[in-house]
This record gives C-alpha cells, sequence and structure tokens, in this order.
C-alpha cells in the first residue's frame, strides 16, 4: 500500500498526506483526521527509509556520469563536489562507462543506501523503452521524498533540468567559422541516439543554412564519444573520396583532441591546411597547439546549480530548469580563409 493511494482515499495530496502522518508540518485537523482514517482503513504503515529521505536526514549525495575519466564530466562533478563540500555532504560518484543499463542499476544501488539526493550527468538517450525503465527506477524514490536533477538531457524525466545551450552554441559556432570564410564542412558526431549529439549536430547544421550551406549527410561521420572515437571518425573522413573540407566541427573537446591526432598522421597541418572546432572548453584544449577553437560551457558551475537544484525545496508538481549558455572562443585552431 503506497501514500499515493491513502492520499487519493482522502482526497488530499500526497503532500498533504506525508505532513500529515509524518509530523513534518501543522495539518488542519479536519484534513489530519481524513488522512488518518485512510490510512487505518488500508492498512498503511509509513516506511522509516521515506521518513528519512522526506526529513532529509542524509548526508550522502549521489552523482552518476557517463565517464569519469572524461574532461567534461570531471568538471561539471568538481562542482557539485565543491558545493557539497560547503555544506558538508558527502558525494557518492559512479561512471556507467556509457552503458546505460549501468544507470539504471546504480539508481537502484543509491536508493538502497538511502542517499538525499541523486543527479545524473551526461546525455540522455533517445530510446522510449530505456526512458520507461529509468523513470520506472526513479519513481519510487521520488515518491519517498528522494530529490534528483539532471545535467544536459531532455526534460522528459520530469525532474528539475541543468540544460547547456547545445543547439545555439552550436549555431553561433558555425555563424563564427563562415565569418571567417569557411563553406566547406564537416562533422565529427557521436552516436546518434545521445540527445547531446543530436542538438548539437541540428544546431550546427541549422547555422549554416542560414548563410545558404548544406551539411550532407555524408559530411556527419560519427564515432565513439571518445578521444578514440574522434580519432577514429577523422580517420574514416580524411580517407574517404572526394572528402576536402576546410573546417572540421567535433561535437565534443575530447573528439576534437582524437581528431587533431588523426589530422597530424595525415601530414595536415591545423589550421594551414585545415581549421578544428569542438565542444565544451575543458581545461585541456587551452593548452593544445595551436590552442583549440570551442564553445565554453562554465561546466564546475552548472554542477554547483545541479546540486542545489536538487537541495531546493519543491514548488509544485513543476520541475524547474536552469539554462547555461555557451560562449563561442576564436582560438589559433582556426583560420580566416581569404
Amino acid at each position: 500500500m503506497t501514500l499515493d493511494a491513502v492520499a487519493r482515499r482522502a482526497g488530499v495530496s500526497p503532500a498533504t498526506a506525508s505532513r500529515a502522518l509524518n509530523g513534518t508540518a501543522r495539518v488542519r485537523t479536519e484534513l489530519l483526521g481524513r488522512v488518518r482514517a485512510a490510512a487505518h482503513a488500508l492498512g498503511y504503515i509509513p516506511n522509516a527509509h521515506a521518513q528519512a529521505l522526506a526529513g532529509s536526514t542524509g548526508s550522502t549525495v549521489g552523482v552518476i556520469c557517463h565517464d569519469v575519466g572524461d574532461p567534461y564530466f570531471a568538471a561539471i562533478a568538481s562542482g557539485v563536489m565543491a558545493a557539497a563540500a560547503e555544506r558538508d555532504l558527502l558525494v557518492m560518484l559512479v561512471s556507467t562507462f556509457r552503458e546505460p543499463e549501468r544507470e539504471i542499476a546504480y539508481l537502484s544501488m543509491l536508493r538502497g543506501q538511502r542517499a538525499r539526493a541523486i543527479l545524473l550527468i551526461g546525455s540522455g538517450i533517445q530510446d522510449r523503452a530505456w526512458e520507461r525503465a529509468l523513470d520506472a527506477e526513479l519513481a519510487p524514490y521520488l515518491r519517498s521524498g528522494g530529490r534528483v536533477a539532471v545535467v544536459s538531457r531532455h526534460r522528459s524525466l520530469r525532474v528539475d533540468s541543468v540544460l547547456p545551450g547545445n543547439r545555439a552554441g552550436a549555431a553561433a559556432l558555425a555563424r563564427a567559422l563562415v565569418a571567417l570564410g569557411h563553406r566547406e564542412f564537416a562533422v565529427l558526431a557521436g552516436p546518434a541516439s545521445l540527445t547531446t549529439v543530436a542538438d548539437r549536430v541540428s544546431g550546427f547544421r541549422a547555422g549554416l543554412a542560414e548563410a545558404g550551406i548544406p551539411l550532407p549527410a555524408d559530411r556527419v561521420v560519427r564515432g565513439a564519444f571518445t578521444r578514440d572515437g574522434g580519432h577514429a571518425a577523422a580517420l574514416r573522413l580524411l580517407d574517404a573520396p572526394g572528402a576536402s573540407p576546410t573546417c572540421l566541427f567535433a561535437v565534443t573537446d575530447v573528439m576534437a583532441v582524437g581528431a587533431l591526432a588523426a589530422l597530424r598522421e595525415r601530414g595536415l597541418r591545423v589550421p594551414d591546411d585545415v581549421s578544428l572546432a569542438g565542444f565544451d572548453d575543458v581545461p585541456l584544449v587551452r593548452e593544445l597547439t595551436p590552442p583549440l577553437t570551442t564553445v565554453a560551457l562554465p561546466l564546475p558551475e552548472m554542477g554547483r546549480a545541479a546540486l542545489a537544484l536538487a537541495l531546493r525545496e519543491p514548488r509544485g508538481e513543476r520541475a524547474r530548469v536552469e539554462r547555461f549558455a555557451g560562449e563561442v572562443m576564436v582560438r589559433g585552431s582556426t583560420r580566416a580563409l581569404s
């Protein structure tokens, strides 16, 4: 028997039913009597775990990311940890190694650990079955008073979100590269199922379209969302017949690092022979030779914002969204064409 069933029988909201049974706030006598009568009739017994979560007594925050070794996730996690330390909270950080099933398994484990809040960091997946399985794992945790926030994924989960400007940032980058005189482009993209990839590719394509420049499907070369994925995708592009773009856009900086290595292996100079751009502005790209043109996101601040959302008291049923715009940073890896 669930709290929702008690609330429905008493004709009150789940929040009111919870307050009446847990004694965490004053409830009108008439409502209190209705809730207690409904609980008695249904045989409902309050769950001690749920009460601990609702009372925010836990001191652990769970953070689930795709790959803690990736500088993008490491930078966001550093922001989470700094904000958690200020609140005397312990962070339990786990990596899915880009296996979607692990995310659901880790959610179940963190529920068992009675984590006060859970943060999901990284792109969502355009897969209805996976979304339903994830929602099914989150729903009982949320009902019992747990708090969840996500970073960089669409709002299908109906939880608080931190959303980077992936589409707008990629479009702005395309406009900046067109302004440098480039007209022949190729994109090194991750798996099409990832929402972040879809947003960045579509945004870049839209930015080019504003200048009347098409991006043919064969100029979007996909690989793993990693350094090695960028390296392999760049080699496939360079070895394809007729491929002669003047500028490559890798949808993440980490893929761009792999592409830079591939270009050098083929004897091409950046930016003299081909320009290269990425997305995220992870710290290492400023130290490359040449430094990478990219779209900068405030990654540690995004992590801080996610934790703040998760710990903030909910306001009604509507999920909250905090958006972070990207800023185009033109550096030495791209050049103006005469």
